[in-house]
């Protein structure tokens, strides 16, 4: 059965799944990669197009609705008495040289980038950074030079959007890696629950076809930027009933002698 079958199966049948524990260990790695790249791909679309969108907005903002501004000595200064707030589509762009906005304040933003006072803050995706202007200790920027900085970004996605993709998918691949090892241990003690005598290796193949309807569920969910309450339980649970099913799908070994 080709991995793709095998894929589809593993959505609804426990005892496909059950079939599944005595191929080769090879073809079982290949699955989980396979299950990984799917799992990101929302992912990587959201990052590819939160990058354009910012970069696009950065620009057109920074050359036609900020005014002149210099960074020295760790901060902001500008001829502005009050924030501005630029909303580019779902990315936003701040700028604050009076001190008034907090990152507190961006991190409400999904998807931001924000030219404070003493730093430059980015959001996205619900996760904030922050750049201390000290670090440029030294140095003088303005204006001109972040549009400059901008247009060097924007010539660059090429690179960035291929490697922070490769980089994504390799760390998702240790932690579903991960999982499926920890999944099988819960295994050894549904197999005594169950009655069924199996090994190890073979609770860790079905393991990873287990893993399978959460993983499309969770896909088609972060597709829809949708969050679901209680995820990390909800995931788990459905995962080890799904094992558990399976394993109840492995013929007795006193039947299959008597067969």
């Amino acid at each position: 059965m080709n991995i793709f079958k095998q894929f589809f199966r593993s959505t609804y049948s426990p005892k496909d799944i059950a079939s599944f524990r005595f191929q080769g260990i090879g073809k079982t790695i290949l699955y989980v990669f396979l299950l990984t790249l799917l799992s990101i791909l929302p992912a990587i679309y959201y990052f590819s197009t939160v990058l354009t969108e910012g970069i696009e907005g950065t620009k057109s903002v920074m050359k036609n609705e900020l005014p002149a501004f210099t960074i020295d000595n760790g901060t902001l200064t500008a001829e502005s008495d009050v924030p501005i707030t630029i909303h580019k589509g779902d990315f936003t762009i701040i700028f604050d040289s009076t001190g008034v906005i907090t990152n507190e304040d961006v991190e409400d933003e999904e998807n931001a980038f924000a030219l404070l006072k003493n730093e430059i803050t980015v959001a996205a995706g619900g996760r904030i950074d922050t750049y201390s202007y000290s670090m440029l200790e030294g140095l003088t920027l303005t204006k001109d030079d972040f549009i400059d900085v901008v247009d060097t970004v924007d010539g660059m996605k090429g690179i960035i959007i291929p490697v922070m993709s490769t980089l994504m998918f390799l760390f998702s691949s240790a932690i579903n890696f991960i999982e499926v090892s920890i999944l099988a241990w819960f295994g050894l003690v549904l197999k005594s629950l169950a009655g069924k005598s199996i090994s190890y290796r073979h609770l860790w193949r079905m393991a990873a076809y287990s893993v399978t309807l959460p993983t499309v569920f969770f896909t088609i969910m972060s597709a829809l930027n949708t969050t679901v309450p209680n995820s990390f339980i909800l995931n788990w649970f459905v995962e080890i009933i799904i094992l558990y099913l399976a394993l109840k799908e492995i013929p007795n070994e006193k039947s299959t002698i008597e067969n």
